[in-house]
């Protein structure tokens, strides 16, 4: 019989130990869970503080009740505190303030990432009692609401405009706050095209949401019950401050035991996700992540691709040959009524890789236009001019729009190597409610082709 002991909770350490369990019945696997919500989901909880999802618990891909009836033997409120690789054993505190100490035959390391706290004058000194806030756990989320209803906040300036900063500017709007968005580059949303951002930025707009790019936010401060954050411009006033400007990798507990570190401080892994220790495996926000079309590592964190590093991870710890397929980067992100996504390479790191990228723009109806409510998507495609291949693609649209769907069709034909003239032969689905004889993502491809294939 296996021991597998699994550190973490969440997406890559619950996919691990399930693997296991489906592998081999027999395994004892184990779960060291550093506090009491194991398998929630993170990306979920803009939605429960929006009042989308009233009930905290909803936010639980599998309840306690799930895990134990699947085998697993999870350990809440257990952290993890020291790996000894040698002796095959790991230390953990528990929930009364002592230590045990767990063997194992194979070890899964999945402790995630933490929010970045930025050089923020202020940020050292002032936390959730004071009402700033960063977002990254259920802890956090619990904290920021308290700080809501205690406070009585009518008002709240969020720190970075990435996903998580639309998502809860979406969701602390909907609450009823008035909501200022401070990003430092120059638009919001920096994974994207600035064309695409723009409008987005003027959705935001739209509903209320005051949108502050290209500012540097150099102190937060509080005076009583109220909180000033100070940029080089100007001080905005606020009865909370929420910090969300990105997530490292927590290794420190990895890097103690003598695991190699990779991109970003990230733990270095193969595509098997074993690390440079024997039987010791990593997966999900704490490592780097092979990208398909850089053909390197990159440091990615991404739910979608933390589930798929732990199932490889919980096969080869019971001695299964997975292997990672890597990852383009695919992304969706809901903003009030818009919907922005993307998948694969942008103009600068297509050529940095060594592509000569070509981006086309082109707007086109989400479905025919003589049937009610065609709305446009606005799409932008990226190849190599040399050879065509499809390297990425980034769409903006209504959320009725299937733009999730749509970015998926490019990234399966990224996948696979697919150039755009070969879009052009997809056999898409089409009815005039939902689609038109040339999709959307077909009409985007076509015009790259016309604009530089067939124009060479």
């Amino acid at each position: 019989m296996t021991r597998l002991l699994v550190i973490g909770g969440s997406d890559a350490g619950i996919s691990a130990g399930l693997r296991a369990r489906e592998i081999d019945p027999t395994a004892e696997v184990t779960l060291l869970v550093a506090d009491a919500y194991p398998n929630f989901s993170i990306c979920g909880i803009p939605y429960h503080v929006s009042g989308d999802v009233p009930d905290w618990r909803s936010l639980a891909h599998r309840s306690s009740d799930d895990l134990d009836k699947a085998g697993l033997r999870v350990r809440l409120n257990h952290r993890a505190t020291a790996i000894d690789a040698g002796a095959h054993t790991v230390t953990a505190t528990t929930p009364d303030g002592s230590t045990t100490t767990l063997d194992y035959d194979r070890l899964v390391i999945g402790t995630g990432a933490v929010a970045v706290r930025p050089p923020i004058a202020g940020l050292d000194t002032l936390g959730p009692g004071d009402g700033v806030h960063t977002l990254h756990t259920m802890g956090d989320t619990f904290a920021l609401l308290q700080s809501v209803q205690q406070r009585r906040a009518r008002s709240a300036v969020i720190v970075g405009a990435g996903y998580i900063g639309l998502e809860m500017a979406e969701a602390l709007t909907t609450r009823g706050l008035q909501v200022t968005l401070i990003e430092q580059v120059n638009q919001v949303m920096p994974t994207i095209d600035p064309e695409l951002a723009q409008p987005l930025a003027e959705h935001l707009r739209g509903q209320g949401v005051t949108v502050r790019c290209g500012t540097r936010v150099r102190a937060v401060t509080a005076d009583g019950d109220r909180l000033r954050v100070a940029t080089d411009a100007a001080t905005y006033e606020a009865d909370i401050v929420l910090v969300v400007t990105g997530v490292r990798p927590d290794t420190d507990l990895a890097a103690a035991a003598g695991v190699t570190l990779g991109v970003h401080r990230a733990i270095a892994v193969d595509r098997q996700m074993r690390t440079n220790l024997p039987d010791v495996f990593a997966a999900g926000d704490c490592v780097h992540t092979y990208h398909r079309l850089l053909d390197r590592n990159v440091y990615l964190p991404l739910g979608s691709t933390a589930h798929k590093q732990g199932r490889v991870a919980g096969t080869n710890a019971l001695g299964g040959q997975a292997v990672f397929a890597g990852s383009l980067g695919t992304q969706a992100v809901k903003v009030f009524d818009l919907v922005a996504a993307g998948t694969g390479l942008r103009d600068d790191n297509a050529r940095q890789a060594g592509y000569d990228p070509v981006t086309v723009a082109t707007t086109a109806d989400d479905h025919k236009a003589y049937y009610p409510g065609a709305t446009p998507i606005r799409v932008r495609v990226t190849a190599d001019r040399r050879t065509g291949k499809l390297l990425g693609a980034q769409l903006l649209g209504t959320r009725g729009a299937e733009i999730a769907k749509r970015i998926d069709t490019y990234a399966t034909a990224i996948s696979y190597g697919a150039s755009v003239v070969d879009i052009a032969e997809l056999d898409l689905s089409y009815t005039p409610p939902l689609g038109s004889p040339w999709d959307a993502v077909q009409l985007a491809t076509t015009r790259w082709q016309r604009e530089v294939i067939e124009r060479r």
